[in-house]
């Protein structure tokens, strides 16, 4: 692949931290990149907490994952200490050659997380939070239930579907469930897979690039059924409440985000620290319950309501199809020209 950026503890208390660490850490500044969601409970869960434990300063660098990313190689791999991106981004990150393996032996939290989380990306780093792709519908508007990714291209659904644009997280999965849905490898056969990609085209009646725009066209009733993150169910359902998430025999499709630390990091030792903390069963629970990421770490315990937003669970995150982001990448600029031949975009 070219090397460029594609832009289309066991848990250890904080008691016993605070007791180890002062020395390490006396005076520094710890900088963090992450995209700046949730910003005051972040500060209160996570940021306070480690600044204490590791008497440090802790700042950040915020954006969307290309943004930061692209900032990340301009500065060869310097500047921050710890990037959280999803993983397809820490993927070309890795390719890129910005990030540096993870020490296992300083984070053993990473045992006590899924399995699908230890280790995406191989020695990189770990995943702090798993997400799923799926499809929503309005159950009120369509008569037979979901079942399967390729109901997508079901004759009753004629100009009732949103498909994820090309460029966001999902859209290049629409590519993957065509190939499937024709029997062939999307990166072997692109040309049988944009030619399922244009079977559907009777059914979408737009592409979305936001969840705000997916949920505005379900509360508009202009669509009944599209292809989702469940990050976005909770407000989906808030606006539309007969809409559910469909219950695929073929399975949802995994996102996990990632924490990866930058191959030019001045503090190695506080993102070790840091990554043990965020993975700690306490911090996951906290967040978790908070509503601001689904735990990785398998020792935290959720009712099902609090449970309800999240994929979580051995049964659930064993279920998910996972997705090759090498392949992926390289193709990603010729998938994105398909695709806007076929849309007119």
């Amino acid at each position: 692949m070219t090397k460029r950026l594609s832009l289309t503890l066991a848990t250890v208390s904080a008691a016993t931290l605070l007791a180890v660490t002062p020395a390490l850490a006396q005076d520094r500044t710890f900088t963090v990149s992450w995209w700046g969601f949730n910003g005051d409970a972040l500060q209160e869960i996570i940021i306070d907490p480690f600044q204490e434990m590791c008497s440090c300063e802790v700042v950040f660098e915020t954006g969307n994952n290309a943004d930061r990313l692209s900032r990340l190689q301009l500065r060869e791999g310097a500047g921050v200490d710890v990037i959280y991106l999803t993983d397809r981004f820490s993927q070309l990150g890795i390719d890129l050659g910005l990030f540096q393996p993870i020490d296992r032996a300083q984070v053993p939290n990473i045992e006590q997380i899924y399995d699908l989380a230890q280790a995406p990306q191989g020695e990189y780093g770990p995943a702090y939070t798993i997400g799923r792709v799926g499809i929503v519908y309005n159950a009120d508007e369509v008569a037979e239930p979901i079942t399967s990714w390729n109901d997508l291209w079901r004759d009753d659904l004629t100009s009732q579907v949103s498909l994820p644009g090309i460029t966001t997280t999902a859209g290049p999965m629409v590519v993957m469930r065509a190939a499937e849905r024709a029997g062939v490898d999307a990166y072997g056969d692109p040309d049988a897979a944009f030619a399922g990609v244009a079977e559907i085209l009777p059914n979408v009646l737009t592409n979305y690039n936001t969840g705000s725009e997916m949920i505005n066209l379900f509360s508009t009733g202009e669509i009944t059924v599209s292809m989702a993150q469940d990050f976005a169910l909770g407000r989906l359902q808030a606006a539309v409440p007969s809409v559910v998430w469909a219950e695929l025999g073929d399975g949802d499709i995994a996102t996990l985000n990632t924490i990866n630390i930058p191959s030019g990091a001045e503090n190695v030792d506080l993102a070790h620290m840091f990554l043990n903390f965020v993975l700690s069963a306490e911090i996951q629970q906290t967040l978790a319950e908070r509503g601001v990421d689904a735990p990785v770490n398998s020792n935290v315990t959720l009712t099902a309501e609090q449970a309800a937003p999240w994929t979580y669970g051995d049964e659930m995150i064993s279920s998910l199809n996972r997705v090759d982001y090498v392949p992926m990448n390289a193709a990603l600029d010729d998938w994105i020209n398909r695709w806007n031949e076929i849309f007119g975009m």
